[in-house]
This record gives C-alpha cells, structure tokens and sequence, in this order.
C-alpha cells in the first residue's frame, strides 16, 4: 500500500462511526478542483507504512469502530484486498471512496463482504464528466457500471458531487440527480479551496444556488444534504 496520509481520528467521514481515515497515493483523474493534488499526482512528502498503519489500529481495538480509505484512488492500489483483511481481521468496519472507474475491483470487494460501506464521488452529469473529471475518460460505461451496481443495494452507500462554479450550473445538477435517481444518500458539497489544488482560479458557489440545487435533485432523491454552505 502506498499511504500519504493518515488522520488518526475522525467523526465525520464515516457515518455513525469512529473511525480514522487511511489516504493512499495515486489517482487515474486530475479534477482540477481536488483538494488533495499531492496525493493525486504522487507527490505527498508524509509517507506512512502499511505496518505503521496496522500497529495504530492494533493499539486503538475498542476505542475505534471503523477506517476509512480514500485517496488519491484506493482502488489503484494493487494489494488494496490484503490490507482490507487485515483489517477487517482485526474487527473494524471499512468505508471506501472512490471516483467509480474500476467497476469489477469494486464489486469484487463488495460482493466478498470487504467493505461496508461505500461512498462514490459523482463528478457531474456525463455530459461534462470528463471536463469536470480532468481526463480524456475513453470509455464512460466504467463510471455508469459502478453507479448501477450501488444504485441495486449491494452495500450501504452514498453518492457526492463538489459543486464547482466553474462546472456545475442547475442543469447539470438535474440531470445527474436523475442519473442516480433511487439512492439512499446524495450528498452536495461546496467547492472550498485547499490552496493545494490541480487547477486555479475555481469558484464556490453561492448558498442560495445550492439551495436551488438541492430543491431540483428532491425531485428524484429523498434524502439530500448540502455541506459547505
């Protein structure tokens, strides 16, 4: 596992947990408002290993319910199953983030029980998913494949979207709304801007907007959240 980052605890990032949040190296897009481009474009300084990470949760049984891996793309990772049982071995629960592009890995680790929760970043409508997304994506059929397999109930789920001035107008908020129509969760949350990013020069959103956003995609989900606002 390549591990740049490690935030030993946290109740926010998964829901109903205490958890701490793993963060590997490495992704397959370049969204260029991504508030994490170190990780991304390989560049992190704060490397962990795999052993520093386990001996952490080893010592914090009982105290910690779960742990989160996000990225970067964890799926990239080649040994992301190994470490995933380790540990689940080790009693906690595991939420996954992912940008969606590798559909079998996903559903490989869910349908063998190794994850418990799932939460995928939905760039934007397809329309503009490979503007907003920062890559020339060959083949968008990945993405809806991925969304479909959470959209049948196989885990515990949510979708999200970073709303970006810049890439995201009501529209396009509608039309992706329809796209994962049925979800449990749909979380919108406003762009912030880390300092650290791919691109420059990108905008967040007015509140009154988002609340615009939020009322059009009511319209095909039920429970909806805004974050950032």
């Amino acid at each position: 596992m390549n591990i740049g980052g490690f935030q030993k605890m946290t109740l926010l990032d998964f829901p109903g947990k205490v958890a701490c949040t793993v963060f590997t190296v490495g992704c397959n897009f370049r969204c260029p408002f991504c508030h994490n481009a170190s990780l991304v474009t390989c560049k992190s300084n704060e490397l962990y290993s795999e052993n520093d990470v386990l001996s952490f949760l080893e010592k914090r049984r009982g105290l910690l319910d779960g742990v989160c891996i996000t990225g970067g793309e964890p799926l990239m990772q080649k040994d992301i199953r190994e470490f995933i049982a380790k540990i689940r071995q080790m009693g906690y629960v595991v939420k996954l983030d992912t940008n969606g592009s590798f559909p079998d890995r996903l559903k490989q680790l869910v349908n063998d029980g190794m994850v418990d929760y799932v939460a995928m970043d939905v760039k934007n409508c397809m329309d503009r998913y490979r503007e907003t997304a920062g890559v020339e994506m060959p083949d968008l059929s990945i993405i809806e494949e991925s969304i479909d397999f959470l959209l049948e109930g196989n885990v515990d789920c949510e979708f999200r979207t970073t709303v970006v001035k810049e890439f995201h107008c009501t529209d396009d908020i509608d039309k992706l709304a329809q796209r994962i129509k049925g979800t449990k969760r749909y979380y919108l949350q406003n762009f912030v801007d880390s300092g650290e990013l791919i691109g420059e020069n990108l905008h967040s959103v007015d509140r009154k907007t988002m609340e615009q956003m939020k009322e059009i995609a009511e319209k095909y989900i039920e429970n909806i959240s805004l974050r950032g606002i």
